[in-house]
């Protein structure tokens, strides 16, 4: 009778330590954005249990019977069971295709995530409202993958994250339009006095806070290497120009970065690009000597210049890397089952065709970018691609068109057709890139939930990257902290 007696006490001690450590991590399981995995059953055996919040009510019962043994004591019995212990750490992004999905409205959600006018820093040709117009549905679409969901914007947990760190977006102007939805996301987040900056000739934008010596940059280099739309304000349209090898130019600017968020995609749509094979001016001129090549096959070649770069320059245990997805051009209607002509003009509605692809965008561009990044992890260099491609597909209804300061006036043919000065190519703010900046930080500071195994006992639990850890010595310090 005492030996049962015993086993029961025991028993019962070793439920209320475990539930110590089973309350705290329970506790993060009841964030909204978690809902699909809080209904995971881990499996069919009775001694596997889920965690909920059941867990909290678990701990009182156990308080209630008298069973209040110190907190310190608990924490050390607990973890002299380590050997014990099997973790098995993944992330929300490995168990869930956030690329795959659709559109849904949504206007009693937390989009829009800032106010246009609230946003000092917000550049004019995305501020759509601003410059004339009048509807806001765009601003109010969710996007919802298929069978979960992915963190929503967090600033507190992010300012928190980025402090003392550099994030550096590299590429075009749709990168910059992605830097400027960031600026506006962390606007409000970051407390205290920030500024924005322009250095080294309008090529490299700062947004920085000395408080929190946060520093969120964007630097001007639409084809990663040297070209002739090297100058952002003063560049040629009609032709692309580059020297292939050249990356240093620009790459020097990066590599004190802390993330890297590249991208190019816009600038290599035109058929033929040159590459130089002499001193010449990129800009042109008399003495220039090139190759013509097709842009394809360009688009591999200055990737293969960039992935060089990258594996001799960077060092994968300090600097996150990742890559931007195309994003779509809705510049023909007929896409969409508009009229010959028409473009994205007066556009409110996504495609909601599922698997929607726009004829601007090449896909091939895409599987040569895929194979790059292959290749670079296949030499042990992660870089992460944010394959947003797809979902900016459907989104014909978010790009600026008119609505947008205009660097000089409308030319009267323009006025008489608006649909041709339209610009599909940018994207209103806040609108479609602020999710692209939601999912983008999903990788750069991942949730992780964690299973743990505990005397055959199956626990599951969902840990913030900013508190637990996966080692569980780690947890001594968190539980202790713990008022229980």
């Amino acid at each position: 009778m005492m030996k049962k007696q015993s086993s029961m006490a025991w028993g019962m001690k070793t439920m209320f330590h475990c539930s110590i450590v089973m309350f705290f991590i329970g506790g993060l399981t009841t964030l909204s954005f978690y809902r699909n995995y809080n209904q995971e059953a881990v499996s069919s055996d009775v001694d596997h249990v889920t965690l909920t919040t059941s867990v909290v009510s678990t701990t009182k019962s156990i308080n209630q019977t008298g069973m209040n043994t110190s907190r310190d004591k608990a924490v050390r019995q607990v973890f002299e069971h380590q050997k014990l212990l099997k973790i098995t750490p993944s992330s929300l992004t490995e168990s869930c295709d956030f690329f795959s999905g659709r559109w849904v409205h949504d206007n009693k959600s937390h989009y829009p995530l800032y106010k246009e006018d609230e946003c000092p820093f917000l550049h004019g040709d995305l501020a759509c409202q601003t410059y004339g117009r009048k509807d806001s549905k765009y601003q109010q679409w969710r996007w919802q993958p298929h069978g979960c969901d992915f963190p929503k914007f967090d600033g507190k947990r992010i300012v928190e994250k980025l402090v003392g760190k550099r994030l550096l977006f590299v590429g075009d102007s749709v990168n910059r339009n992605q830097w400027d939805s960031m600026m506006c996301m962390l606007y409000s987040s970051i407390p205290g006095k920030k500024k924005l900056g322009l250095r080294l000739n309008q090529t490299l934008y700062t947004f920085r806070s000395n408080d929190y010596n946060i520093s969120v940059d964007y630097y001007w280099a639409p084809m990663l290497v040297e070209s002739n739309g090297d100058d952002p304000s003063n560049h040629s349209l009609d032709h692309r120009t580059i020297r292939i090898k050249s990356i240093e130019k620009h790459a020097k600017h990066w590599v004190d970065a802390d993330i890297l968020v590249f991208n190019t995609y816009l600038w290599w749509r035109l058929p033929i690009i040159k590459l130089l094979k002499g001193p010449g001016s990129v800009l042109g001129g008399p003495n220039q000597v090139y190759d013509k090549i097709d842009n394809l096959r360009a688009y591999k070649m200055v990737l293969e210049t960039w992935s060089e770069w990258v594996h001799t320059n960077i060092d994968p245990a300090k600097t996150k890397m990742f890559f931007m997805g195309l994003t779509a051009t809705h510049s023909n209607a007929k896409d969409w089952g508009g009229k010959k002509q028409e473009t994205c003009y007066k556009e409110k509605e996504p495609v909601m065709v599922d698997g929607f692809w726009e004829s601007g965008t090449d896909p091939k561009m895409l599987r040569i970018l895929e194979s790059s990044l292959r290749k670079l992890k296949a030499k042990g260099m992660n870089v992460q691609l944010i394959n947003i491609t797809q979902l900016t597909q459907y989104r014909k209804d978010a790009h600026p068109t008119v609505h947008r300061r205009l660097w000089r006036p409308l030319t009267n043919e323009q006025k008489k057709n608006p649909q041709r000065a339209s610009d599909c190519t940018h994207w209103c703010l806040p609108g479609v890139p602020d999710v692209w900046n939601e999912l983008l930080l999903a990788y750069i500071f991942p949730i992780e939930w964690v299973k743990v195994q505990i005397d055959g006992s199956a626990v599951v639990g969902l840990c913030r990257s900013a508190g637990f850890g996966a080692d569980p010595r780690e947890w001594a310090v968190k539980i202790d902290q713990l008022q229980v």
